[in-house]
């Protein structure tokens, strides 16, 4: 007959702290390998680019150099030709010293290849780095948020702060304010109400805080205060968590009004009144609207008593014609659930692109 345990008192304690420290230890592990890989490829490819320049091997040489060292190391895919090649790129866009001391070296060898692939200027391959590595982006969302142009976006919005904030204090705000938003996700059209809108934000909320930006908590919708027999009702209430405010999300279908800043004020100082403890810093406001006359934005957000920045948002990018030439969602997931021969094996499309997935090595 078995005895039950009795075990010490400070046993969990002790217990979750040891689970932190193994997972500490791993992460560090893992990113001490990840820049060990990085520092290898980078060596590769500037070997390779050094080689090119002076005695000008051709690509026959650097496929021939590609088919070698995968024969001595079998076990490492990330030697292929096409990651070969992506290595001379890495070691001409980036300096060596880079891999230790700059955001790229903490980033995966998937994530390198899509900011190579898909950006030019190397000062917007550096934003996009380090974005990632501050926000902990996946290659598809890093992906989404080079081809939705998010460095243009992020503090591009018109707004008021510096007039109403301290200078600090506007800067970090400012950041909060993109412009346009990019709210493709939705799958909607032109033409809806706002209250579509408003719940096809919150049917997709994880997609809608990513595409607000990182640290933003969601608080509620259509948030109630009564004031002296009055009701209020605030479209969308967010908590910035990193920055320890309030934000005050108003959305606005047609073009932008005068009076919209008058109501959205007055819901930034209802909630700083509210809500606000006294460890948080102001709140701000946020005013969604599909278009603005920005001579209007800038008079009406001069008069306003209240932070505020105003912002366009866009959920119907493409042309009508070209969105209809389009496979719906439904077509697509029916494509990739169908069967596939290969050789003796049949796969789905969806396991033969996971399959022939470049590696992340």
């Amino acid at each position: 007959m078995s005895r039950t345990l009795t075990l010490p008192p400070d046993y969990a304690i002790l217990l979750a702290d040891l689970k932190a420290q193994v997972r500490s230890a791993q992460l560090r592990a893992h990113r001490v390998v990840n820049t060990e890989l990085l520092g290898l490829y980078w060596r590769i490819g500037d070997a390779i680019r050094v080689r090119q320049e002076a005695a000008g091997w051709g690509a026959k040489v650097i496929d021939q150099l590609a088919a070698d060292l995968r024969a001595e190391f079998p076990e490492m895919t990330g030697l292929r030709r096409t990651n070969v090649y992506a290595m001379r790129a890495f070691a001409t866009a980036w300096p060596e010293n880079a891999i230790v001391r700059q955001p790229i070296g903490q980033l995966p060898w998937g994530h390198v290849i899509t900011l190579l692939e898909k950006l030019d200027d190397p000062t917007v391959r550096d934003w996009y780095a380090a974005a990632t590595d501050t926000h902990g982006w996946s290659r598809n969302v890093l992906l989404n948020q080079i081809m939705s142009r998010a460095h243009e976006r992020v503090g591009a919005a018109p707004s008021n702060f510096v007039e109403h904030l301290s200078t600090t204090d506007s800067e970090l705000a400012q950041q909060l304010a993109k412009d346009p938003y990019v709210f493709d996700f939705l799958g909607l059209s032109a033409g809806i109400a706002e209250r579509d809108l408003e719940q096809a934000l919150m049917n997709q909320m994880v997609d809608t805080l990513r595409e607000l930006g990182a640290g933003f908590a969601f608080v509620g919708r259509q948030v109630h205060f009564e004031v002296e027999g009055d009701d209020f009702f605030i479209d969308l209430l967010f908590f910035h968590i990193t920055q320890l405010r309030y934000v005050v999300v108003e959305l606005k279908i047609g073009k932008f009004k005068p009076d919209y800043t008058g109501q959205l004020g007055f819901y930034v100082t209802l909630v700083d009144d509210r809500l606000r403890l006294a460890q948080h810093r102001p709140t701000v406001g946020l005013l969604l609207c599909a278009d603005r006359n920005e001579s209007t934005v800038r008079y009406s957000l001069g008069a306003a008593g209240a932070p505020m920045a105003v912002s366009t948002y866009t959920y119907d990018t493409l042309p009508a014609d070209e969105r209809a030439a389009l496979p719906s969602d439904t077509d697509v997931m029916s494509a990739l659930a169908t069967p596939v021969s290969l050789g003796d094996r049949r796969l789905t499309l969806t396991e033969l692109l996971t399959e022939r997935e470049p590696d992340s090595e």
